[in-house]
């Protein structure tokens, strides 16, 4: 598949490293005065980021980060998660629920990861083959890969 187009945002320059993956929160009380908040603030709420390339060098101020920030381009991350497998079909596409289960389940963690929203949708992009462990539900797992 190929990697999906950049976005360019800006980032705290201690945290601006190609490879750096992140989920992006929203904005903080002091980007509403800032000059640059439209760069900053241009990815989605509670998603998962990987920096793949710096822009340039150069540092600008920022009220939120104390060293600035720098330029950087930015993928969407693939998101690893479990799914019914009767439901699991490499290229199909899906809206994300998040699975009513119980916090203590082995699976929680992919039932529920970081950098999904519920009510989105995804693309099925690869289902694996392992085993998952017992779900507490009585479903069948299996692990699979998706992408925004």
């Amino acid at each position: 598949m190929a990697e999906p187009d950049f976005v360019i945002t800006l980032i705290g320059s201690k945290l601006a490293v190609p490879g750096n993956e992140f989920i992006y929160r929203g904005p903080a009380a002091e980007c509403e005065k800032c000059k640059l908040k439209n760069i900053c603030l241009n990815l989605d709420k509670n998603k998962k980021y990987r920096i793949v390339g710096l822009r340039n060098g150069m540092e600008l101020d920022c009220l939120v980060h104390d060293t600035g920030v720098k330029a950087v381009e930015v993928v969407a991350c693939p998101i690893i998660a479990v799914m019914e497998s009767r439901k699991a079909f490499n290229g199909s596409r899906m809206t994300y629920e998040a699975p009513d289960c119980d916090k203590e389940c082995v699976n929680f963690a992919l039932c529920h990861p970081d950098g999904i929203a519920s009510g989105e949708k995804y693309t099925i992009c690869e289902v694996f083959s392992e085993e998952i462990g017992p779900c507490g539900k009585g479903l069948t797992l299996k692990k699979v890969e998706l992408r925004p």
